[in-house]
């Protein structure tokens, strides 16, 4: 296996994704779409999800293809991405049709980065607008780091944000992964040099540091987040919501599939992971243009690439993260250089 030509989620052909941010507001929304609607599931293993229509995406629901998801920030207020989305989809006339009525469908998964620094004191409620900007600018690039629905996400230590990361199989399925980070945990080991997910790495694309010499890793739990956003909030505020793809032709209960086996790449890539209070949801995509083989040994395989991806992405992302006025946590690369 080896990345794409971009190493994101849009070397799945087809598939597109748009980012939209405020910095004042520090928060922002990505919009993952397609040119025809694809077949789209879910797995929820947080403790506190924040979602919209992800019922219909269960794989006994009638409703087996969506045209867009959303990843945002704002909390439940976030949510209202998916509105702005849908109002640009129909202008379109692109959704389920229902006799002469158009219904886009466009489920979503938000972050906490309420009280992140940013300046949230709005008269309206800005997510709708985010939201419909960030499907107008999807494109096969996209920025990662501080952008998008990462662009206030932030990790026990350190600054997160938009990570995406691709794999090409050896029979030329491609697999990719989205995510925004903002969990309760570490992406980072004790010292905030090397990544968790460092045994995932391929060549130097979240820096090339390899894993941390130490052992017996992971009994402690220190937080810079917490201690900034002590006595503001509780152990609910945080959340890693991520999309994983193929070009696999993979039906609805596959593709939940999918996004099980994916789960695992949270688990590998943060510390600790699938909390009471984080809202952990993988939704997974498969635009169908490629025929299983062998469809249980190659699901297998595809859900082991989406693990691996995730991993990657989420790290990708810390990696990535730049530094803004009014942070309440360094970057990576800050953390580095001091």
């Amino acid at each position: 296996m080896h990345p794409g030509p971009r190493n994101l989620i849009t070397d799945v052909p087809g598939l597109k994704v748009g980012n939209a941010q405020d910095d004042v507001l520090k928060s922002g929304a990505t919009v993952l779409t397609a040119d025809r609607p694809f077949m789209a599931s879910v797995h929820v293993m947080g403790g506190a999800p924040g979602t919209r229509e992800t019922d219909l995406l269960a794989p006994d629901k009638s409703v087996a293809r969506v045209d867009a998801l959303v990843l945002s920030g704002g909390s439940a207020y976030g949510l209202d991405a998916c509105s702005g989305v849908s109002d640009a989809l129909r202008a379109q006339g692109r959704g389920f049709h229902v006799a002469d009525a158009v219904i886009p469908i466009v489920p979503g998964a938000i972050i906490f980065d309420l009280l992140n620094g940013g300046n949230k004191d709005w008269s309206e409620n800005p997510y709708r607008m985010l939201g419909a900007a960030a499907f107008h600018a999807a494109a096969e690039n996209f920025a990662l780091g501080t952008a998008g629905a990462g662009t206030g996400a932030l990790t026990a230590m350190l600054k997160g944000g938009l990570g995406s990361a691709s794999l090409v199989l050896p029979d030329g399925t491609t697999v990719g992964a989205l995510v925004a980070a903002n969990p309760m945990g570490s992406v980072t080991t004790p010292g905030e040099r090397h990544f968790w997910a460092a045994p995932f790495e391929i060549g130097d694309e979240f820096g090339g540091l390899g894993p941390d010499s130490a052992t017996g890793l992971g009994r402690q739990m220190e937080s810079r987040k917490a201690k900034a956003m002590r006595n503001r909030t509780d152990e609910r505020a945080n959340t890693t919501i991520a999309i994983v793809a193929t070009d696999a032709d993979l039906s609805k209960a596959q593709c939940q599939r999918m996004a099980i086996a994916a789960h695992d790449g949270i688990a590998r890539a943060t510390v600790p992971a699938h909390s009471p209070g984080d809202g952990d949801l993988v939704f997974s995509v498969s635009t169908g243009e490629r025929p299983m083989a062998a469809p249980e040994r190659d699901l297998t395989m595809i859900g082991h690439a989406a693990a691996i991806c995730l991993s990657r992405a989420i790290a990708r992302a810390v990696f990535l993260a730049r530094p803004a006025p009014g942070d309440l946590l360094p970057c990576w690369e800050t953390v580095q250089i001091t």
